[in-house]
């Protein structure tokens, strides 16, 4: 299992950022604005599916999952908070969360139900941001110009994101979820995040006045759509989680060892992996 590392990340959210705080790009501003508004409630949906299916195991694989589930918590929680104070400049700002509301009403069909089916969302999101995650460490300039410490907030959070993309996918298959319901709502975790991001971006831009602009479809169909872009290079990867003997491993790009390595300045572990016994 994952010995996961719980970071404290060392920026200072209190003091305002700019509108435009992507490097003036009105598109790629709005677009990780609305990703951050569905951060909070998702990463606290993440972690209750985590906690009531690690309950439904045996003892043994409870404890074989223990340590890897805490740090799984421990960095989800450390995610919410951050983006909590980011969003709460949003806020200042005049832009209106209209992702969360939508969310939380969808999951009231999940009161009663067998946990993993959370789980099985959890495990279908965690591949999403993780297949983000890689895309934004492999292409940092896509935040040239940002401010730093929202530079660093994004990479930062991608990293941790591509670490603990295991942690769900390995519960839910202890939890002997079904293969069936595993795919079935990846499908439908597809339509849904793709269509509350969108809307979430295009509702960011009009705010901004920004919506209706050459460059910001210039910069959108470059961001998404471009040889590199992130929707286009990540159809691979996409895919590649129907397939049966899928796991999230098969994809380890090594790009979040490599920042987390090179950039302990910017955070403070919470908690250490304990020492191989020797």
């Amino acid at each position: 299992m994952t010995e996961l590392v719980v970071r404290r990340l060392l920026i200072d959210l209190q003091p305002p950022f700019a509108r435009d705080w992507c490097g003036g790009d009105a598109f790629s501003t709005a677009f990780f604005n609305a990703l951050s508004m569905s951060f909070p409630y998702g990463e606290q949906f993440f972690i209750d599916a985590v906690r009531a299916t690690v309950d439904t195991l045996p003892p043994e694989l409870q404890a074989r999952h223990k340590a890897e589930v805490k740090g799984f918590i421990g960095q989800e929680a450390t995610h919410r908070r951050i983006h909590a104070l980011f969003n709460e400049q949003l806020e200042r700002q005049g832009l209106v969360d209209r992702w969360t509301p939508r969310a939380m009403a969808r999951m009231k069909v999940l009161e009663g139900a067998d946990p993993r089916h959370a789980l099985a969302i959890t495990a279908a999101t965690e591949h999403f941001t993780a297949m983000f995650a890689d895309w934004l460490l492999a292409h940092p300039q896509v935040l040239d110009g940002a401010e730093a410490r929202l530079k660093t907030m994004w990479l930062w959070h991608s990293a941790e994101e591509s670490e603990h993309k295991n942690t769900a996918f390995d519960l839910y298959r202890a939890a002997e979820g079904s293969q069936a319901w595993r795919t079935r709502w990846f499908r439908r975790v597809t339509t849904l995040f793709l269509a509350d991001l969108a809307r979430q971006t295009v509702a960011n831009l009009r705010h901004e006045g920004q919506l209706w602009k050459w460059s910001t479809w210039r910069s959108a169909a470059r961001i998404l759509l471009g040889r590199e872009g992130l929707l286009r290079s990540n159809l691979p990867a996409w895919r590649a989680y129907f397939r049966a003997d899928f796991h999230p491993s098969q994809q380890h790009s090594g790009l979040s060892e490599r920042w987390l390595h090179d950039n302990t300045a910017v955070f403070e572990p919470v908690n250490a992996p304990r020492p191989a016994a020797g």
